[in-house]
């Protein structure tokens, strides 16, 4: 008997087919420099035609991510970009018509996957100010829910969570047993984390990714962090040989050489700086507390903006709808200094005529 799934039947989806590579990509999180060529050159001198035709091997590279997390291997499990370790808790810590409790908006996958497995996922809105109190989260946490989703930073807010806010929500948490899942794809570009929590606590996970400051979207891997009695049950999700040899080869080498990193993170801060503060000299409002994104509301129409600034000047931004009482922003990735001056002329130019 022919069947088809009718979650998946009504469930839908928008795939970017667009050819991005010959653009400056600022929509979409991330590095648009990447790592430097010399250090590219130097990890693929070690490449043998062996390397590439034997299945990835995990063993080696989750034991030096421990190693970096101060940790041991049981705590983590390794997964093909951190949106797989996503699914994977959403699949075994829900049941068919359970609730997930998540701030919106933030990433969409959350509720994609709520969508695709049955799941009934209740989102907790922001603010006309733009804000995410504790409280409200509070609020929708009932002893029905199965799985609260918190991002840390929040993808596309920027808003972080302090350690009393955090802990007054784990509180909330365990007395209605609830699952926590905090997505830490942006950890880098704000150094808070609450991953002592996943390493110590049951049924509390973070997730990350390679993707981001680590500058390896296009290899994916991520990994999801949490206790060994919790670990084991993502895992037996897992395919076999999920994660990318080339991905871990590279990821290896920046963990062990922490300049790479410290690099990274210097040149997005002097971006971040500079955009800043151009931003507040030409009195442009705009919203992002951490990360490396930027809501922007521009003086003219954003649409506009957003299709011109690709015509005409090879950039690619976003625009979003009802950001609070901003309206229709646009949606800037923040990179080196050198982009963002790009873009900000790019900006002054557009956003000071009739389009």
């Amino acid at each position: 008997m022919y069947h088809l799934d009718p979650n998946i039947q009504n469930l839908h989806r928008i795939f970017d087919q667009n050819e991005r590579k010959d653009y400056l990509r600022l929509d979409l999180n991330e590095n648009p420099g990447g790592l430097p060529e010399e250090f590219i050159r130097k990890v693929l001198d070690d490449i043998t035609p062996q390397f590439v035709a034997q299945y990835p091997e995990t063993l080696h590279f989750t034991e030096v991510l421990a190693k970096y997390l101060k940790t041991d291997i049981h705590h983590l499990c390794l997964v093909n970009g951190s949106s797989e370790g996503i699914r994977y808790i959403i699949q075994a810590f829900t049941s068919k018509g359970g609730r997930i409790v998540g701030v919106v908006p933030s990433y969409f996958m959350f509720q994609v996957y709520a969508e695709m497995y049955g799941r009934n996922f209740v989102p907790v809105p922001y603010t006309e100010d733009l804000e995410m109190p504790v409280s409200h989260i509070l609020e929708h946490l009932t002893a029905e829910t199965e799985l609260l989703i918190l991002l840390n930073p929040n993808n596309p807010m920027g808003n972080v969570y302090t350690e009393e806010e955090f802990q007054a929500i784990l509180k909330a948490c365990k007395e209605k047993e609830i699952t926590v899942l905090i997505d830490e794809a942006y950890h880098y570009f704000y150094p808070n984390t609450f991953i002592h929590y996943a390493l110590t606590e049951r049924r509390v996970f973070v997730t990350r990714t390679f993707s981001k400051l680590f500058s390896l979207a296009g290899c994916r891997l991520g990994y999801v962090a949490g206790h060994p009695e919790d670990i084991q049950y993502v895992q037996k999700f897992c395919t076999p040989h999920n994660t990318n040899a080339f991905a871990m080869k590279f990821a290896e080498e920046i963990l062990e050489n922490p300049k790479i990193l410290s690099d990274l993170i210097s040149h997005f801060e002097e971006g971040r700086a500079y955009l800043l503060q151009a931003l507040e000299e030409q009195h442009y409002p705009y919203k992002g507390e951490a990360g490396n994104f930027l809501f922007i509301k521009p003086r003219r129409d954003a649409e506009e903006i957003v299709k011109k600034m690709k015509e005409n000047y090879g950039i690619l931004i976003k625009s979003y709808p009802a950001i609070g009482k901003l309206g229709t922003c646009l949606r800037v990735t923040i990179g080196e200094k050198k982009y963002m001056e790009r873009f900000m002329k790019a900006l002054l130019e557009l956003d000071s005529k009739t389009l």
